[in-house]
């Protein structure tokens, strides 16, 4: 296992009174990419800027590499951030701005000249040392952004909604990138978004937070498939979150119908939140004297989406959200099914402090 580069111990911080971050406690390691995904306020920036020493917790410490950096300087520190606004010095051609930090440093004319022919090859730049920023794309800017911060060679680049500004197509051609370039130099990444497919298409590992506590950390696949609470469950995709009663192990009581499922160790008669996801939920045609359905319900609404038909069926007073393939029109008899396996159950938070909380309590 890589050992941790940075670890952030009992952070705390409040602006004019209110609490932004509490008691929270993360580590990332070496050659990681670690994505920050939470809803406005949750605390992710926050968390960001105190690792880039632009903010001071009001308790807690940040080490890197052993070291407590808590009350070190932003240029002290080995790394590099890369912001929303891309914040290149628009009277510098491209060579200029990625120089700059070099130059402060007081490396050689040759060593800047080699860096950023280096930087500029590294995000398919080739050539473009005279432009200056204004006649760049978007997507080109960023990519100047990124090649100024990575010539320093830091141990850890933020990047805090680096995307943000760019349409669809640039945003997924740039993730492509950044995996790319995380791969290539071995830089640890931490990345801030509100974006939950940027933070499942890029991520070794993610971290998803709301109110300034962390609710889970695990791999995209994890938060996916396997979401600790209904936040965690609602943010990440879509989602079918059903109250519902685990009458025992393996089988549970949902709108009146009971289902097998595969979980275990809820205890008997025991109120949970269900979790389904609408690729999971099956719809079958009623006519059919074969198949396998559950609860009868009536399809409501069709939208097209591409790769597949977004579907709405009221069952058991419930609406039912279902992608699929097939297609039912509006006002179809239908059968849902859902394997065991596809039923996700959650302990039901006691209070809306304790949902806020998750699993950073």
């Amino acid at each position: 296992m890589k050992k941790a580069l940075v670890n952030l111990e009992h952070i705390s911080k409040s602006y004019d009174g209110q609490l932004i971050l509490d008691d929270l406690n993360l580590y990332i390691r070496e050659n990681e990419f670690l994505t920050l995904l939470g809803p406005s306020g949750c605390g992710k920036t926050t968390t960001l800027r105190i690792l880039g020493g632009f903010e001071t917790p009001d308790a807690g410490k940040v080490y890197f590499d052993g070291v407590d950096i808590t009350h070190l300087q932003p240029n002290k520190r080995q790394l590099n951030t890369v912001f929303q606004k891309y914040a290149l010095f628009t009277h510098m051609n491209i060579a200029e701005n990625i120089a700059f930090g070099l130059k402060i440093k007081n490396k050689s004319k040759a060593y800047i000249d080699d860096k950023i022919k280096y930087a500029l090859k590294l995000v398919n730049l080739d050539g473009y040392e005279k432009r200056m920023p204004d006649s760049l794309s978007g997507g080109q800017q960023q990519r100047i952004a990124i090649a100024r911060a990575i010539v320093n060679e830091p141990k850890l680049l933020l990047l805090d909604e680096p995307l943000g500004a760019l349409d669809l197509k640039l945003r997924q051609d740039m993730q492509y990138e950044l995996i790319r370039l995380k791969n290539e130099l071995g830089i640890t990444f931490i990345y801030v978004t509100h974006d939950q497919e940027e933070a499942l298409t890029m991520s070794d590992t993610i971290v998803v937070m709301n109110q300034g506590y962390i609710q889970q950390i695990g791999t995209p696949e994890m938060i996916y498939n396997e979401p600790e609470n209904a936040f965690v469950a609602d943010f990440i995709g879509e989602s079918n979150i059903i109250s519902a009663t685990m009458i025992q192990d393996r089988l549970v009581e949902i709108l009146g119908t009971k289902f097998a499922c595969v979980d275990e160790g809820f205890g008997n008669n025991t109120p949970v939140d269900v979790v389904i996801r609408p690729e999971d939920v099956e719809l079958v045609d009623l006519a059919d004297a074969n198949a396998k359905y559950i609860i009868e319900g009536t399809v409501t609404h069709v939208i097209f989406k591409g790769v597949h038909y977004e579907m709405e069926v009221m069952a058991n007073g419930f609406e039912w959200l279902v992608h699929s393939t097939g297609m039912f029109p509006v006002g179809t008899k239908v059968g849902i099914h859902v394997d065991p396996f596809n039923i996700q159950i959650m302990n039901k938070p006691e209070s809306e402090d304790e949902e806020a909380v998750g699993v950073n309590e």
